[in-house]
């Protein structure tokens, strides 16, 4: 049987995000588009921010390990010196993989 609380949630998500679709054509430019924009800008980076931390940090309900963490904090310093996308992925790999490698997980 499917977890009703999943459905629940997909659905409150599928509505929201046709609302807010709907609510940009129907407002266009208007101060109140203006300022749900603002409101939801940070709104999206710290969802997005949860979610990265949530999956470099766990692997299921396990922690995922020393290793994948000091990968994720090397792609996210590679990431802020604005190194290409090809060299962030391979260090990340590489730095994760190296210390796996060693016996760090």
């Amino acid at each position: 049987m499917p977890d009703v609380n999943l459905f629940l949630a997909v659905l409150v998500l599928a509505v929201g995000t046709y609302a807010t679709r709907l609510g940009g054509v129907g407002f266009g430019g208007s101060r109140l588009a203006r300022q749900f924009e603002q409101w939801t800008e940070p709104a999206v980076i710290v969802l997005l921010a949860g979610v990265a931390t949530t999956g470099a940090l766990y692997d299921g309900q396990e922690f995922a390990g020393w290793a994948r963490v000091a990968g994720v904090a090397v792609t996210a310093l590679a990431a802020a010196i604005r190194a290409p996308f090809v060299v962030v992925v391979l260090v990340a790999a590489a730095i994760t993989a190296g210390l796996r490698a060693v016996g760090v997980h």
